[in-house]
């Protein structure tokens, strides 16, 4: 089982790092000498939107772009292939080249090259790869592949059904009506608000005791932005301020974790396929945003695009190192940037999406874990052995007792949180890669749909004994039981507290 494909549409550049050491001047004019060493190439544009979805997510990502018969379109489907499905749309001319030449980690200069022809095109595989996806991703980079009118029809009605991420650039064109979240960034969100609102709509430069007024120059331009296009949603990103994302409800600021250094290319690439892998996940806009700012952060933090290698045929960067990583220590907590965290916590409950994870983690030669409870009042117990059971393999999900089943089992009275809210506190322990709700008395069919490699249970169990110790063995799994904390339960703390009530009543 796979979950709905991600599809990139947009232009697909190739990016090209040149490192080499500038120790001298050219002698006939004042400028640095290069002497390179290296050359590194990497998908850009599209390109490296589509790769990047695919390295935060177990989720099949499409790029639709166009690409001709030269050297750099077919460099670029080799870059790609096994990582990202690759639909081109037949062109003439030359994939676009950004050329950055480094010396050490600091750019000396960006050459331009090449250019590819624009439509009309068959859209008929166009069409096929948005038919299943689950979401949509625009990639705009002002070549011209989003002013294609039938393509943009295609995009129209494709917005109504499904989540749609549209990117924008300076160059290229307006998002269509009814996307579902744009994300300009703060210098194309004020260039493009005033000349459809006057000169007054998105502000200009204002300052507030010496800084400057980002947020009410982003706010202005995003409601203009809103009303104009015709979006759901409008986030204008602010680099190491955070975004602004206006929508229906109004305003909501995200603010972004500083970040010592770091390259700020790609940066928004990442958000934006953050963003996208997110609703596709079933996040609202204002969860979606959260999750792309983190993400972001942390890409800029590992290095930025620059720090996109290909090693031994597989695409690293350091944001998605853990990945591949049996057991590696990640602290209760910790900002949710890991690889699959980019969706499927954001959907905490969702047993498809847990399945999903499962799936893909085996294919990638991953370790499965699972263990279940009602997990009514998170306490430090829980987190304890959810931490020990994640230290065994390579994803934890967590099969949680819907409120029905809390009642049946625990009484009318229980649960005291309800299903929804203990869904979400378990999502955001870092430890915890997915949560299935079930609704049956036990986990017993979900197990056997998540067929997990160890299952986990808390307290005073001899593995031996617990009803699902057939069932996973069953596949070869393993049962373990983890100590069990004394001292801590939810039914101690239930009982403490109407103690308390009753005291502080008489």
């Amino acid at each position: 089982m796979s979950l709905p494909p991600l599809v990139v549409l947009g232009d697909a550049l190739l990016d090209v790092d040149v490192d080499g050491a500038a120790t001298r001047l050219c002698p006939d004019a004042p400028v640095p000498v290069l002497d390179a060493d290296a050359e590194r190439p990497r998908p850009g544009g599209a390109a490296l939107a589509a790769l990047l979805a695919a390295l935060a997510s177990h989720r099949p990502v499409r790029l639709v772009a166009p690409l001709g018969d030269d050297e750099g379109s077919a460099r670029l489907r080799e870059l790609l292939a096994g990582t990202v499905e690759v639909i081109g749309l037949p062109t003439t001319g030359e994939v676009p080249r950004k050329t950055r030449m480094l010396a050490g980690d600091r750019p000396l200069l960006r050459l331009d090259t090449g250019g590819l022809g624009t439509g009309p095109w068959d859209l008929d595989p166009v069409a096929d790869a948005l038919a299943d996806a689950g979401a949509v991703l625009v990639a705009d980079y002002g070549r011209g592949v989003t002013a294609d009118p039938a393509l943009r029809e295609l995009l129209t009605a494709t917005a109504r059904r499904l989540p749609l991420v549209w990117d924008p650039h300076p160059k290229g064109s307006d998002p269509v009506p009814g996307a579902t979240l744009v994300s300009p960034n703060l210098a194309e969100a004020t260039g493009r608000a005033p000349s459809r609102h006057g000169s007054g709509a998105a502000g200009a430069a204002e300052t507030d005791g010496g800084r400057l007024d980002w947020l009410g120059q982003a706010s202005r331009a995003a409601a203009a932005l809103r009303e104009d296009w015709a979006v759901e949603a409008v986030v204008v990103t602010a680099g190491a301020h955070g975004a602004l994302l206006r929508c229906a409800a109004g305003n909501a600021v995200v603010p972004a974790t500083a970040v010592a250094g770091g390259d700020p290319c790609g940066a928004g690439d990442r958000f934006a396929a953050a963003a996208a892998l997110a609703l596709a996940g079933g996040a609202a806009p204002d969860e979606a945003v959260s999750a792309a700012v983190t993400a972001a952060g942390a890409f800029v933090g590992g290095g930025g695009a620059g720090a996109v290698r290909l090693t031994d045929g597989t695409w690293t960067h350091p944001a998605f190192s853990h990945e591949g990583n049996p057991g590696a220590t990640r602290a209760l907590g910790s900002s949710p940037h890991d690889s699959h965290r980019d969706e499927f916590p954001l959907v905490p409950g969702d047993a498809e999406a847990a399945v999903a994870l499962a799936d893909a983690t085996r294919r990638r030669g991953g370790r499965v874990i699972a263990t279940g409870g009602c997990f009514d009042l998170l306490h430090a117990g829980h987190a304890r052995t959810l931490a020990a059971a994640r230290a065994l393999g390579d994803v934890l999900i967590v099969c949680l007792n819907s409120d029905a089943s809390v009642s049946r089992l625990k009484g009318p009275a229980r649960p005291i949180v309800g299903q929804s809210d203990r869904a979400e506190l378990l999502a955001a322990l870092a430890c915890v890669d997915a949560v299935a709700v079930f609704d049956e008395d036990d986990p017993q069919a979900l197990i056997a749909r998540l067929r997990p490699d160890v299952w986990v249970k808390g307290g005073d169990y001899a593995a031996d004994d617990l009803p699902e110790a057939p069932l996973v063995r069953s596949w070869g799994g393993e049962v373990v039981a983890v100590p069990y904390h004394a001292g801590r339960s939810s039914t101690r703390l239930v009982s403490a507290a109407a103690l308390s009530i009753e005291g502080a009543s008489r």
